[in-house]
């Protein structure tokens, strides 16, 4: 007798998902956020027949997983639906149940057998120094197998990559000044080893969910987003968080905040690094739309390259 997961299989392989049904279930997440019209045939062929035919492969690096857990936080859909309906995850450390031999060997079988056509999403820095040895991800055949081994086999066989967080963007707190591992992101990774592979960066410590699954949403029905000078897609990273903020009218009439507990005022001189930042914080908000940072406390750049550096001391004037 076919258990549950053998009918459940068969079923998806019988009706797919349309992508009028795929859209309408990843609305919250997509709704005001614009779509690009800069297409990747290479990415969208295989979303023809049916979009489970596009898997999403998850690794993590040097990090603390604080991006996975932002990804579970997703509200609307809920990340039941983006895990089992939305998106084809087929490996994430942190969630499945597999692990081991057989969780590695499954994650290379899918890697080969959707060479070109699978978006691998990579969280956390990628520690150079040491051979790798800082990150061992895992084991086969009796071989230990660093993050720099597989972001290096995975991402050159990859059909796009998505740098989840800013450690796997640009470093992050893992490549800031004293660190000894020699962390890097994706981009100069690829640089580095000649990687060709298209890569889009969703920074942020961690990022909104809503960036998450946008931006995959976005790969798997239009391929590549319109990106900035940094990557990112404009979609979700193309405006300022100073000149949107709620109390840029306070800055104008040079209405300061003395300390955070103040209710009103500009909080530039209490260390906000809003002019320098660019994300949709101030009208996507946090935890199902209720603050964002600037609400409890002062923008740090989080999602700027160089962070968290550039932005040290968070709480001083830039």
């Amino acid at each position: 007798m076919k258990d549950k997961q053998m009918l459940f299989d068969e079923q998806q392989k019988k009706t797919g998902i349309s992508r009028r049904a795929f859209l309408k279930t990843v609305t919250g997440a997509a709704a005001g956020i614009g779509i690009s019209q800069v297409f990747n045939p290479a990415l969208v062929s295989a979303l023809e027949k049916a979009l489970e035919h596009h898997p999403v492969l998850w690794i993590q690096g040097q990090g603390c997983s604080g991006c996975s857990v932002s990804l579970l936080n997703n509200v609307d859909p809920s990340i039941a639906d983006v895990l089992l309906k939305v998106i084809s995850l087929q490996f994430h450390p942190t969630v499945m149940a597999s692990e081991g031999e057989i969780a590695m060997e499954n994650l290379y079988k899918i890697a080969e057998e959707y060479k070109g056509k699978f978006s691998l999403a990579v969280e956390g820095s990628i520690p150079m120094a040491a051979n790798g040895k800082y990150c061992i991800v895992g084991e086969l055949d009796h071989k230990e197998i660093t993050m720099v081994d597989l972001v290096k086999d995975l991402g050159a066989k990859a059909g796009s990559v998505l740098s989840i967080g800013t450690c796997a963007a640009f470093g992050g707190i893992p490549a800031a000044n004293g660190g000894e591992t020699g962390a890097t992101g994706v981009m100069d990774f690829f640089h580095i080893y000649g990687i060709k592979t298209p890569v889009v960066n969703i920074p942020g410590c961690p990022p909104h969910p809503d960036w998450i699954v946008g931006s995959i949403v976005h790969l798997l029905t239009k391929g590549l987003p319109e990106l900035d000078d940094d990557g990112r897609p404009t979609l979700f990273f193309g405006e300022n968080i100073h000149d949107n903020c709620p109390r840029v009218e306070a800055y104008d009439l040079g209405d300061m905040s003395e300390k955070l507990s103040d209710a009103k005022g500009c909080r530039m001189e209490l260390g906000c690094k809003g002019p320098d930042t660019y994300a949709d914080c101030y009208k996507r908000k946090w935890n199902s739309g209720m603050n964002w940072c600037v609400d409890n406390s002062v923008c740090i750049g989080c999602v700027e390259p160089g962070f968290p550096d550039i932005s040290s001391p968070f709480y001083e004037p830039a």
